[in-house]
Parts: structure tokens; sequence; C-alpha cells
């Protein structure tokens, strides 16, 4: 191959080949005539591996490849060559791109992150980069710009670029990064504070307006006791517990890992399946205006554990937290139901079934006697009660006179079963209940006069002492006391239709059937009232109608 003296210029239409696109080579020899052209191509610097255009022979090269160029021409028909054109450097364009390592876009201060530039069909070639940054004098110039515990300063736009041998990216486009000054906060939620025995409650954590974090659980058994992990780098963030307690939550993400700020606590209580009673000190459920009755909450099996305790109450406005309510003066208000739980820690009882008490107005006792006086040589029985019969607990008081507020001992009267004296002497009698501690008492009963009966004994006499008596007869009905001189009333019984008068004597002048019947007598003592002889025997008075 003969080389001519003529050397072959070569130029371009640009030297950068856009992205999809192409450039036009022109390989030119002085006064050429009848020239044909080879083009030669080394796609790497310093490769040494130039080697021909295959099937190009024209004046003109249009090509989408970048590398080092040269051109030469040849006579058509011989051997004769230019020498080669100087050498035409082609570089080609391909897209780069600014993409977060990281699945969330949300950054706060204090989290590491890596911005990472791409650069597509870049693969297996070894490129070097350039970044424009802000709050930075010397972006990196590799693939990766990791930023350590970021702050609000590197808020901004990223681009990066790349190139590779004849490999040439333009700026990409801005990537904004925006970092928040203040760390996040978790959020704990629960599905219920209570905690139903044998069952469970589900938990949910999260982190407002981000993504990317995995959970840590923390839970202890009271708010003096130490924080306990119960799961860690959790991607669910939802749980289910089964055990009452103090539970807490934060979020974590990227490496080295961020954290939130812990969650506010929540608190779970745990119902156990102990069911306390509400009891009653006295236990009677009929309490009265003014006495002084203990609503208890008991647990059983829970003795010896400090437990706090809620009431369910009509008129409890500060409901006490211990075991006990001690109503002082009941009043008509303080009726109701009553019904308790008790807490301890993070565990509460199931509530108690409920305990009605009523509150009713002051009662007055009642007092009967089997007999108004006394027999000689015998006894009268009183009996005492509290309506309703329902109402228990009573002790009885009994008083005789009107001024007496002592009341009856063993050496006055003969106490039978509650409720029942007997007594032998006469006055006037009332009783009163009381119970509970302190006292409380009933309205006095009414008082019941108790006499006593003479040993005189009267008799019933007719004057005359005519059984059969006819109709306008005069007839006297006489009663007469023998033994002593006692001045006495009279009182009269009589089934008759015409009723005697309190007299010792009857005098019947015109006598008619009205009059039949049968008369009895006693006698009342004028210096004693309280004492009466005994009624007499019967006399039987008929008055017949014809003459």
């Amino acid at each position: 191959m003969t080389e001519l003296g003529v050397k072959a210029t070569l130029t371009a239409d640009r030297l950068t080949i856009p992205a999809g696109g192409s450039v036009t080579l022109t390989c030119d020899v002085k006064n050429s005539a009848d020239f044909e052209y080879g083009w030669f191509r080394e796609p790497r610097l310093n490769s040494n591996q130039k080697t021909e255009v295959a099937g190009e022979s024209k004046r003109e090269l249009v090509t989408s490849e970048g590398g080092i160029y040269n051109c030469r021409g040849r006579i058509k028909g011989t051997n004769s060559v230019t020498v080669e054109s100087d050498s035409v450097i082609i570089q080609e364009t391909v897209l780069a791109a600014v993409k977060l390592q990281h699945s969330w876009s949300q950054i706060f201060t204090g989290e590491t992150i890596t911005l990472r530039c791409e650069i597509q069909g870049g693969e297996g070639k070894v490129w070097k980069y350039e970044w424009t940054a802000p709050n930075t004098n010397s972006p990196p110039t590799s693939s990766e710009y990791r930023i350590s515990r970021v702050s609000v300063s590197h808020s901004g736009d990223y681009r990066c670029r790349g190139s590779s041998d004849y490999l040439l990216t333009g700026w990409s486009d801005a990537f904004r990064l925006t970092v928040s000054s203040s760390k996040p906060r978790a959020t704990l939620t629960a599905q219920s504070s209570i905690l139903p025995a044998g069952g469970s409650v589900t938990l949910s954590c999260s982190v407002e307006g981000s993504a990317g974090w995995k959970f840590d659980w923390f839970r202890r058994d009271s708010v003096s006791s130490k924080v306990q992990l119960m799961r860690g780098n959790e991607a669910n963030r939802v749980i289910s517990v089964s055990q009452g307690g103090l539970y807490h939550c934060r979020g974590g993400r990227g490496d080295p890992v961020y954290y939130t700020e812990d969650s506010s606590d929540v608190t779970v209580t745990e119902t156990l399946p102990s069911k306390p009673t509400v009891t009653l000190q006295p236990s009677w459920t009929q309490i009265y205006s003014g006495e002084t009755v203990t609503v208890r909450c008991e647990i059983q099996g829970g003795e010896g554990a400090q437990w706090t305790y809620e009431w369910r109450a009509a008129k409890l406005n500060t409901p006490p937290t211990s075991n006990e309510h001690r109503i002082i003066r009941a009043t008509e208000s303080d009726s109701g139901g009553y019904s308790c739980r008790g807490r301890r820690d993070y565990f509460f009882s199931e509530w108690s079934d409920i305990i009605t008490l009523t509150v009713s107005y002051k009662p007055k006792a009642k007092l009967r006697a089997d007999n108004t006086a006394v027999p000689v040589g015998g006894s009268v029985t009183l009996t005492c009660s509290v309506n309703p019969s329902s109402s228990s607990g009573w002790k009885y008081y009994w008083y005789r006179d009107e001024k007496s507020s002592e009341a009856l001992t063993t050496q006055d009267a003969v106490f039978h079963s509650n409720g029942q004296i007997s007594v032998s002497q006469e006055g006037l009698y009332r009783c009163r209940g009381g119970r509970g501690n302190p006292v409380y008492y009933t309205e006095d009963s009414q008082s019941v006069r108790i006499g006593k009966t003479a040993s005189n004994r009267p008799v019933v006499t007719l004057y005359p002492n005519w059984s059969e008596i006819y109709r306008g007869e005069t007839i006297t009905v006489r009663c007469e006391i023998h033994g002593g001189d006692t001045e006495w009333d009279y009182e009269w019984e009589t089934n008759s239709r015409i009723k005697a008068p309190n007299q010792n004597e009857y005098r019947i002048r015109s006598a008619s059937s009205s009059n039949s019947g049968n008369y009895r007598c006693k006698g009342r003592m004028k210096s004693s009232q309280h004492k009466t002889t005994e009624w007499s025997d019967s006399v039987t008075l008929t008055v017949s109608d014809s003459k």
C-alpha cells in the first residue's frame, strides 16, 4: 500500500451525541477527485483496539456510538492512501437520575440518608461522578452521596452527572430533599383499655406522615418498675397483648437506626376472674333514716393484696377508694344499688352483683297487751314490734310511767323471747326498738295502761229477786262489792239494747223486752284507778211482753 503525501481532514457536526441521536463525521482530502474513504473507531481510551468501521466508504459517516474516530482517503482502484486524519473524540450521552436509597421521602433531623446517582445503560462501565448540592463545598465523586445526621440545612435540590470514556450524562433532574426540624413521636393506640379475663387487646403503633418504620414494643408492671422490651424491630405495627400493664412504643428506621421519640404510655388493665361481693354491716337491707350502716367490698382470695376500690352508687359524688363506705345518719337519698370492683396495679376484678339498700322514715314501735288488768296473783304479757316485719336486728327497751327514762330490768318484769315481757305491776307502759352501734332507736310506742285486779269480787243481784219480769214492772239491777270500805267506780257490761249507767245500781222503772239480756259488772277503786276487780258472774234478766 503506497502512502500519498496528503493527510485527510476529519470534522464533526458536533462532538456529543444527544440521547437517542447521532453525529455526522466528514472526511476531506485536498484536491481529491476520485477518492473513497476508510473509517476507524477506538471504543475506549488507550485500549489500542482501533477497528475499521465495516461497510462504510463514503465521505460522510453518521454514527450514534461514542469513541475515537479517524479516517483516510484512497484513490479508487489503487492502493494509494492518504495519511490518517487527526483523531476526533465523540461522546455518547446517557441519562442520569438522583434517587433516595430509602423508600421514604419524609426525612427527620438526625437521620442518616444516602442519595444515589443512577445512570441508565451505564452498567459495567467505570464512571466518574459530579454532584451539585446545598451546604457543601466538596461534594463526593462517587455514585453515592451519604449524609450522616442530616439537618435542616441539608434541605434543597440535588443533581448529578457522570462520564465514562466516550459516555457522558447530562445533569440529572433536581431531587428535592426536605428535612423536618422536629424529631417525630410515635403514637400508640389501644383497641380497648380493659383486657377481658382470658382475652386480648390489640395495640397499634404509628408515626404520622412518614414510612419505612419498624417498631419496638415496651411494657412495665407499674409506673415505678423497670421498662422491659417485649418485641424489637417489628415490621408489623399491630400486636395483641394478653397482660395488663403500662405500654409504649417507638419507631426505628435506617442504618444506623434512627429512633422516634417514645410514644405516650397506654394503660391496659386486665380483668381478673375474681368477683367481689358487697355486704352490709349490720346485715339488714331495710335501713331507717338516721341509722349508721357500712357498705363493704370483699374480694375472695384477694387477702393481703393492695387493692384500690371503685364504687357504683346512687349518691356517691366522690366515691371512696377503700373497701368500706360508711354511711352516718342515712337519709332516703342513700337508697339504691351498690356495687364495687377492685384494682391492683393494672388489674381489675369484675364488678360485683348489686346489693340494694332501702332507707325509710324513722319507724315507730307498736305495743300490744294481752290484758289491760293484771289478774290477782297473775301477770300481763306485753309484745313490742317494729313495722315492717321484714326489718330485723331489733332489741327492745321497756319503760313504765310517763316520766321514767330508765328501761325496765329483770327485777321489774319477766323477759321472754325478744319482743315480749310479762309484768305484774300496774302502770303506764311503753316500748321502743334499738339496733346497731351506735344504737339507733325507733320512736316510742303509744302507751298502754295496765291496771291491777283487786281481790274483791263483785256480785250482780236483782231486786226484787225474780228471774222473770213482765213488761211495765220496776226492777233494780245492783252491783255489790263485799270486803272493806273502799269507794268504787262501777263499770257494766251487757248485751241488752239499753246500756246500764256507770253506777252501782241500774233502776228500770218500766221494764220492756229491750232490757232483756246478761248483766255483769266490775269496780275500779276511786283511790287507785289502776286497780279494778275482776268481772262478776253474769246474771240474766228476761222481760216478758205479756202480763
